[in-house]
């Protein structure tokens, strides 16, 4: 009967792979940063060895779970596939797991669901993690990184966001200068929600910078929700407010309110221009192709990631990430593409 070989050893793959076992066990635990050659190598000599490090025994022996988690309170429609997307293939590479926590903002009582020994890190979105909860994981020094959102007042988490102001800005600015629109409603998002406190500010801005007047009746209610949209316009509509254009706070807002334009016999774009803001992966399938701000949407779910991976490995993070927008002009606002 042929004796069974003895499986593999960590001293075998540092041998194979022409480093140190020191070497190959900070690639095992990911507690030291490597050359990428280095990575390669050390992965190379594991497949071709088989060499599978027991998972339990290294989550013990490093106090990690190798989970990262997100918190957000919905992983629906358009805009969140992307920048799960760009989380994932930041965790598949560092060899962690993803955990997607949703629903409901959760309060402290779900501390032991999100904190050490579930997860080693969290991504939080924009408001979908209660004040309190985030101060609890602050306070045990919990690795986190907030996502468009900025921290609570007295503590100190990094965040990684987009440039919504100068985004919103440029879009007016546009409708403004190139298509002569001066009566434009804008649809604003969620209460307290601060990336459409942002493009407020900057629809603001655009029309005083051009002596506009702000005019509260052009105003409304968008939510980041097409129905909520379509509501709010058709209501603007019967009350026979005037408009020529509008700014819907993002691009599923806008998606209502071409239903309700359309519903209501207004020609798009020739008597009212509409915008979006996010550049969604409908906007360029919408009829007419929709007019927007691009946000990088992806390239935030990378670097949360990468930000919480330098955190759970001691290394500095800026506070803030600020990542550019840009305007993608098609046929909504008037413009050929």
């Amino acid at each position: 009967m042929t004796k069974e070989k003895n499986s593999p050893t960590i001293r075998d793959v540092a041998r194979l792979a022409g480093v140190s076992v020191a070497t190959v066990s900070r690639y095992i635990n990911h507690n030291a940063p490597l050359a990428e050659t280095t990575r390669q190598n050390v992965q190379a000599a594991m497949d071709e060895l088989n060499f599978s490090p027991h998972l339990t025994a290294r989550n013990l022996a490093t106090n990690r779970t190798n989970n990262l988690g997100v918190v957000m309170q919905n992983i629906g429609g358009d805009f969140f596939t992307p920048l799960l997307d760009g989380m994932v293939s930041v965790t598949q590479k560092n060899g962690y797991n993803l955990l997607i926590f949703t629903g409901d903002p959760p309060g402290t009582q779900n501390l032991n669901r999100l904190g050490p020994g579930n997860t080693d890190g969290l991504m939080v979105f924009l408001d979908s993690l209660e004040e309190d909860c985030l101060r609890s994981l602050a306070q045990i020094h919990h690795p986190m990184v907030l996502i468009q959102q900025s921290a609570p007042a007295g503590i100190e988490i990094p965040m990684v966001t987009i440039e919504n102001k100068a985004g919103a800005r440029a879009e007016v600015d546009h409708l403004i200068e190139v298509h002569g629109r001066r009566r434009i409603v804008f649809l604003r998002g969620p209460q307290g929600n601060e990336d459409s406190h942002w493009r407020e500010l900057g629809y603001r801005e655009a029309l005083a910078n051009h002596d506009i007047a702000f005019d509260e009746q052009l105003v409304a209610d968008g939510e980041y929700d097409r129905y909520v949209a379509l509501a709010s316009l058709k209501a603007l509509i019967q009350r026979g407010v005037q408009f020529d254009a509008v700014f819907a706070a993002d691009d599923d807002s806008a998606i209502g309110v071409l239903q309700a334009l359309r519903e209501a016999d207004l020609k798009v774009p020739e008597q009212v221009s509409v915008v979006g803001f996010d550049d969604q992966r409908l906007a360029p399938f919408l009829a007419p192709t929709l007019t927007t701000v691009h946000a990088p949407t992806m390239q935030i779910g990378m670097l949360a990631a990468e930000h919480l991976l330098h955190l759970i490995h001691k290394e500095p993070v800026a506070p803030i990430t600020l990542l550019p927008t840009e305007l993608v002009l098609r046929h909504s606002c008037g413009c050929s593409e």
